[in-house]
């Protein structure tokens, strides 16, 4: 008898089952805009999807898709406009989710400097960070007011897009994030002024995704992640103030204007169903790069993004 309740004690304290272990690469340090992704960490949704996951910030922000295509994680935070340019470099990668489902890139010039339009960015000089989607996205707004690519000077400032601007550098910058750069740049006393681009011809888009390399991927992990992100942003929408000191409350170096601004701003844009796909969204970008010349021909809605619900 002694031996039976020693056994069903040791039974009692065990777990229930063994949590899976998921990694996911974020795009960029931990900020505002994986607000779910922690917030489900810090309440426990990962737990109860029998889910542990590793959040790991990268070293070079470039890299998270090309690892997870090599099979070294199981999810990265990417964007739905370099997954279409990945998919025809011949990467193994699909986006199985959405975590922004608005663009927050946008053409930023300064509030009361000389450009007024795009039309007055003739002859002046663009910063950007990233080559390649912006010159297409650069190529349709200054179209629409027509100026041409070749009529404008393009400077690679790095990472460096709002001090660019405040210093004079430059006269614009496209890929600055409305909740980020604005926000800098109004707190530093120079405020700025975006021309938001899905207003100006681009066709909308969403700005963070996560990616998988569907050779490898679990699906019922990856369907699990997103139910605990997706209550997570449910409990972001209806508490705000909580949320933003479950989330400022992971590290010091959250707890500033800067981080407190862009939560507010960032809070509407999160997507309420992550793994919800709007296959729309997805041919119109891939037709609209093929019409920029960024591809070279459109694959189908299937080879870039899929609904990992429906499997």
């Amino acid at each position: 008898m002694k031996k039976l309740i020693t056994a069903i004690a040791l039974l009692a304290a065990a777990p229930a089952w063994a949590e899976d272990k998921m990694t996911v690469l974020l795009d960029w340090f931990i900020n505002p805009d994986h607000g779910p992704i922690i917030v489900a960490q810090e309440n426990g949704y990962f737990a109860e999807q029998g889910l542990e996951v590793e959040i790991v910030p990268p070293a070079d922000p470039s890299a998270p898709p090309r690892l997870v295509a090599a099979g070294q994680a199981d999810l990265a935070v990417s964007y739905q406009p370099q997954l279409h340019l990945q998919i025809h470099e011949g990467l193994p990668l699909k986006r199985v989710g959405t975590l922004v489902a608005t663009p927050l890139n946008c053409l930023l010039v300064l509030e009361d400097g000389p450009i007024k339009s795009p039309a007055d960015l003739k002859g002046k000089k663009i910063g950007f960070s990233v080559a390649g989607v912006e010159e297409a996205v650069l190529t349709t707004v200054l179209g629409k007011y027509g100026v041409k690519l070749d009529e404008v000077e393009l400077i690679n400032v790095n990472f460096s897009l709002s001090p660019s601007l405040m210093t004079g550098q430059v006269d614009a910058v496209i890929g600055a994030y409305r909740n980020f750069e604005l926000n800098q740049m109004d707190i530093e006393g120079v405020p700025g002024t975006c021309f938001y681009i899905e207003e100006e011809g681009v066709p909308a888009y969403d700005e963070l995704i996560y990616v998988a390399n569907p050779e490898t991927m679990d699906i019922d992990k990856v369907t699990r992640f997103l139910a605990a992100t997706e209550k997570a942003t449910q409990y972001i929408v209806n508490n705000p103030d909580k949320s933003w000191e479950i989330f400022s409350g992971t590290s010091p170096e959250l707890q500033d204007e800067l981080n407190a601004r862009a939560w507010v701003d960032t809070l509407p844009r999160f997507a309420l169903r992550p793994a919800g796909l709007e296959a729309g969204r997805y041919a119109r970008f891939e037709a609209f790069l093929k019409d920029s010349g960024m591809i070279d021909s459109i694959k189908p809605v299937s080879d870039i993004a899929i609904d990992v619900t429906a499997k």
